[in-house]
């Protein structure tokens, strides 16, 4: 296979976009969308990469202004002598330091984006896909009354979405899913509680088995896979780890702790698509379905959770939500449901690219950083 030339430069462009809705988590409400976005430049091609951190860290440590920072000062020098762009060197080349996964996970994005664009080549090829499409789920937020989550969930339905995600929390928990199995009956349904839980919440979390629930998402903090191991002896619901699934090595001492049994991949978590195609693989060797995460991402992320979603492994359906889930308008063109799946982009790449004027309009920043 060739290669495609050496990296020129890369962009940080930093984004604000406002939300359709409120989105409420354990750890907070997001109104607004703080968005780091790179543009990796060769002679042949540019590509680019979406940074998953948020505005302050609360679902991680890591955080878009640190991102910056980061990007700035270490890892986009660390490109600097290599000769050509081969994501696999790029790997190595970050991987002296340590953490910023989600830094380093939406450079490897960018560049790797153009090199498959240089090479005409889908990043779901690259992969190893082998779906052209994939189910859609969706993720519901925390309500201020169970008339709103009824009303929320029933429209996602109404649009096609195969699987309902809702938020939880300490008192936001067994009455709001009692209200949807009310509502909708027997419908796709799992919980997700952001590391909202201790173990001294075993009692009410026994009382979610009661609802036939898919899994149950992060219910401890993420360095508590010991305790997640002890709370999966008490309760007949799978447990998923997100959080807590940092790389394959965690994914494989989880599993093999009987800390869950059902994975959560998110690209941005682990450290890129490379990585979480090794997390991917070695779940399935264990026979562990995964299912692909998401984190409110643009048309950039979103196409490139689809292409991670259609490798065989996925068991689950992930949160590849519509464009419109969450942003009224989106940076590139919008990615939709039909009949509650998402095709997977064909194009070079990642297959969608920002639209420039969408773009212009949502940057609050911009820098280049030349190599």
């Amino acid at each position: 296979m060739g290669k495609v030339s050496a990296l020129e430069g890369i962009e940080m462009r930093r984004l604000r976009l406002p939300l359709v809705s409120p989105f409420r988590t354990s750890f907070g409400t997001q109104t607004t969308k703080d968005v780091l976005i790179l543009r990796a430049v060769t002679a042949d091609a540019e590509g680019w990469g979406e940074c998953v951190a948020a505005q302050h860290p609360l679902y991680a440590s890591e955080y878009v202004g640190a991102a910056m920072i980061t990007l700035r000062d270490f890892l986009v020098p660390a490109l600097r002598d290599l000769p050509a762009i081969d994501v696999n060197l790029v790997s190595a080349a970050l991987d002296r330091f340590r953490g910023h996964r989600m830094s380093k996970a939406a450079l490897e994005m960018a560049v790797w984006d153009a090199e498959l664009r240089g090479l005409g080549m889908p990043l779901s090829r690259a992969l190893g896909a082998v779906h052209t499409s994939v189910p859609a789920g969706v993720s519901v937020g925390i309500m201020d009354t169970l008339d709103e989550l009824v009303t929320a969930v029933g429209a996602y339905l109404a649009d096609g979405y195969r699987r309902i995600k809702l938020k939880i929390e300490p008192g936001w928990d067994v009455a709001a899913v009692r209200a949807i199995r009310d509502a909708f009956g027997d419908i796709p349904l799992q919980v997700d509680a952001n590391a909202a839980y201790t173990l001294a919440d075993v009692d009410q979390l026994r009382r979610l088995d009661d609802f036939d629930l898919l899994l149950i998402e992060q219910p401890m903090a993420e360095e508590n896979v010991l305790g997640h191991a002890e709370l999966a002896r008490h309760l007949r619901t799978p447990i998923c780890l997100d959080e807590s699934i940092t790389s394959a090595r965690a994914a494989a001492d989880a599993i093999r702790l009987g800390a869950c049994r059902v994975v959560n991949i998110k690209a941005g978590r682990v450290g890129g698509y490379l990585e979480a195609r090794r997390v991917h693989d070695l779940c399935q060797a264990h026979d562990v379905p995964v299912w692909c995460g998401g984190m409110v991402e643009t048309g950039l992320g979103r196409a490139a959770n689809a292409a991670l979603a259609a490798l065989p492994g996925m068991r689950l359906p992930g949160d590849i939500s519509a464009s419109s889930r969450f942003y009224h308008q989106d940076i590139t063109p919008p990615l939709e449901l039909s009949d509650g799946y998402m095709s997977v982009p064909e194009g070079p790449g990642l297959g969608v690219t920002p639209d420039p004027e969408a773009l212009a309009a949502a940057t609050v920043h911009t820098e280049w950083l030349p190599l």
